[in-house]
């Protein structure tokens, strides 16, 4: 705790030690106002600019300290200074001792209860973002809610003190008045039960709502001006017209067929989107085949000498078409089409938020889900239309293994990719701009990663800025500036791998002028829907996180909302979200990490346990990474799990189950696990996490000695 923290501290016990050894509370009573009130009016006369220092000083005092009488206090001012005067000095200091209040609670308390609360209060941090002015002046309006509370609570929010200030002169104005001008009777008085009456509170109660209901009509007049512009159908051709039949718009679909809604699915390319076609079922299906080849280079650790494969790019590239194949009939047009959902192949434009345009066929809908995914993002990079460069999306069109691989980009699917060719027999070399590899993740994290990889012969080019991209006698190669230094990589192939732009160009959004986010993703609110009241986003498109299963889960959502069509709005929460990086070893997460958690001042423990002791990794030869997990301090209560090592992606969803349904530690400590899995690494880093809390057994040792005789 810092000096100016302690210094308030001191001061703010002083002063209510003070208040309650002097029994100060005897001046801020009804009856001690009514009795002085002769003398104190007599003073104002004669010392007026002086009584309103006092006064105006022992105000803010009392306000700031959030010491009971305030009400006693404004009660007073309207005696001695009438309606006008009183109102105008009560109104000022008022909202400066209030604004004094509000500092003290932001600066002994905020840190602490950010840091503790952070994951609850994060919701609420958003709204006061966005709508904390309307807040708070409704609870100024209303004298029903206690001001001292309003001044402390509000200070460990993010609203700006200026606006604090700015919002609690203007919403407290009418209140002031109100009692300030009771004040002028304060002779006739009986008790603060009669000072306003019923009805006039509750005008009061009803005007300080007023600004709430003020901002649902204005939302509502924005919404209806924004529709305005277009002519509602009489009748509807579908409840629904999801464009894009990737993860999030098949989820979608089948979601609203199973409602028995009429569900029109566009596509304008391939079924199964990116998940199928070109992410996470080609990638994996190559990552596998790289594996097996990584094992047969290390078949010597296991006893099985003169082991060798060649590797067949070409039959390798065959095998993740016909991985594809497989799964294809899952995402077909036949299979959605028996399902009861009518797909429709073609390219799809909103005309309005009624209507959408395909195959020169306008389709009327009561409701439209955008799920349109996202590309590879192509850097502004000079040269970079010289050279013939692969995307995630297109080096599935590989038949020959490249001799030299260039990989531009160090996050999952650069990792993923990189350590995949240099399996299969690539010179692989990999550039980012980051100071590590895996950015997201915490440093040991990527630091055993790129062990590994720097182990298995890949180059990692950290604090590297691409420059340009050029050809020289046919050869292509990169230059890149580190530390101040020009660096050139020559190379063969160059995989750009630096992130997914969403696709929200070219079908409509435009002229609608659809909001998006600074990071382009259609603007949503937590029910997924736009700014238009019946279009809705979800997946990839939508933001913010880029991984299939979050792409069906947000379908849910955006679905149901889109069905319901107003009456009722389900909320997504992100509460608990996993992911998977499947490099060798994989790193699997849910929740916060350690750098998150210091990001956003969350106090927390780590539980830490190596997978080298784990009798499974040990016979399986994956004896390497480690389970950790962060807590609450001095709780079992799971913040977040990050796990490096064989089948992290597979280890981890117990950790997600806990969170998910908010058990701690001590579950799993409870669960029996079999023996010898990987699981068991989950039941281990619980055990270690009570281990750590065993209280001394000093006097336990006492005892079974006494018990020995």
């Amino acid at each position: 705790m810092n000096r100016t923290r302690i210094a308030l501290l001191a001061i703010l016990a002083l002063a209510l030690l003070s208040y309650f050894v002097f029994d100060l509370g005897q001046y801020l009573t009804l009856d001690y106002a009514q009795s002085q009130l002769a003398r104190i009016q007599e003073y104002k006369d004669s010392n007026f600019a002086l009584a309103v220092t006092i006064y105006f000083s022992a105000y803010v005092f009392i306000t700031a300290l959030s010491i009971p009488g305030a009400v006693y206090i404004t009660l007073l001012g309207g005696a001695i200074f009438g309606l006008w005067w009183g109102t105008l000095i009560v109104s000022f200091a008022s909202s400066i001792g209030a604004t004094l209040a509000f500092l003290l609670s932001r600066s002994l308390l905020r840190d602490w209860v950010q840091r503790r609360f952070g994951d609850y209060l994060a919701p609420i941090n958003r709204g006061i973002e966005k709508d904390g002015s309307f807040y708070l002046f409704s609870l100024r309006m209303v004298p029903l809610f206690p001001f001292f509370m309003v001044n402390l609570v509000m200070g460990l929010t993010p609203i700006k003190t200026g606006t604090f200030y700015l919002v609690s002169q203007l919403g407290m104005l009418l209140g002031t008045a109100a009692f300030v001008n009771a004040g002028a009777e304060l002779g006739q008085i009986d008790s603060i039960s009669g000072l306003v009456s019923g009805p006039v509170l509750l005008s009061l109660a009803l005007v300080g709502i007023f600004p709430l209901f003020a901002r649902l009509t204005i939302n509502a007049i924005q919404r209806n001006k924004l529709m305005r512009k277009f002519t509602r159908p009489k009748s509807f051709d579908a409840n629904v017209v999801v464009i894009g039949a990737g993860s999030a718009g098949l989820v979608a679909a089948i979601i609203a067929a199973g409602a028995k809604a009429r569900v029109v699915l566009v596509e304008k390319h391939k079924m199964g989107g990116d998940c199928l076609n070109t992410g996470c079922v080609p990638s994996k299906a190559l990552i596998r085949s790289g594996r097996i080849m990584s094992y047969i280079r290390r078949a010597r650790e296991y006893g099985l000498d003169q082991a060798q494969a060649q590797v067949d790019f070409p039959a390798v590239m065959e095998r993740v078409q016909g991985v594809i194949k497989a799964i294809e009939p899952h995402d077909s047009v036949e299979r959605f089409t028996s399902l009861g959902v009518e797909v429709v192949l073609g390219e799809a434009h909103i005309e309005s938020p009624y209507s959408v345009r395909v195959n020169g066929d306008v389709i009327n809908t009561r409701s439209i889900i955008l799920a349109t995914g996202a590309r590879p993002l192509l850097p502004p990079i000079p040269g970079l239309d010289q050279i013939d460069y692969l995307t995630s999306d297109s080096v599935w069109e590989l038949r020959e293994l490249p001799r030299r691989l260039l990989v531009v980009g160090g996050g999952p699917i650069g990792c993923e990719l990189a350590q995949a060719f240099n399996n299969l027999g690539a010179e692989v070399t990999q550039v980012d701009m980051a100071a590590r590899i895996m950015p997201r993740e915490d440093p040991d994290v990527a630091e055993l990663v790129a062990r590994r990889f720097a182990a298995e012969g890949i180059n990692i080019l950290t604090n590297h800025r691409v420059l340009r991209f050029a050809k020289e006698s046919g050869q292509g190669y990169m230059e890149a500036e580190y530390e101040g230094q020009t660096v050139r990589i020559d190379f063969d192939r160059v995989i750009l791998a630096i992130g997914r732009k969403p696709n929200v160009e070219g079908f409509g959004l435009e002229a609608l002028q659809m909001p998006l986010t600074p990071q382009g993703t259609v603007e949503v609110n937590s029910a997924l829907q736009t700014v238009y009241p019946n279009i809705y986003a979800c997946g990839d498109v939508a933001g913010p996180f880029q991984f299939t299963h979050m792409a069906s889960f947000q379908a849910f959502f955006s679905t149901i909302n889109a069905l319901l069509g107003g009456w009722w709005r389900l909320k997504a929460n992100y509460r608990v979200v996993p992911w998977a990086t499947f490099t060798d070893p994989e790193v699997a997460r849910v929740g916060l990490n350690e750098t998150e958690a210091r990001e956003r001042n969350i106090s927390f423990e780590i539980t830490r346990y190596e997978l080298d002791h784990l009798d499974r990794a040990l016979a399986d030869g994956e004896a390497h990474g480690f389970v950790k997990v962060l807590t609450v301090p001095g709780k079992d209560k799971i913040l977040g799990a990050t796990i490096v090592g064989y089948h992290a992606g597979e280890l981890i969803g117990e950790f997600v189950f806990a969170m998910t349904h908010g058990m701690g530690l001590r579950k799993i400590t409870a669960v029996t696990h079999i023996y010898p899995t990987l699981l068991e690494a989950n039941k281990f880093a619980a055990n270690a996490w009570r281990s750590a809390r065993l209280p001394n057994t000093a006097l336990a040792e006492k005892f079974f000695r006494w018990q020995r005789g």
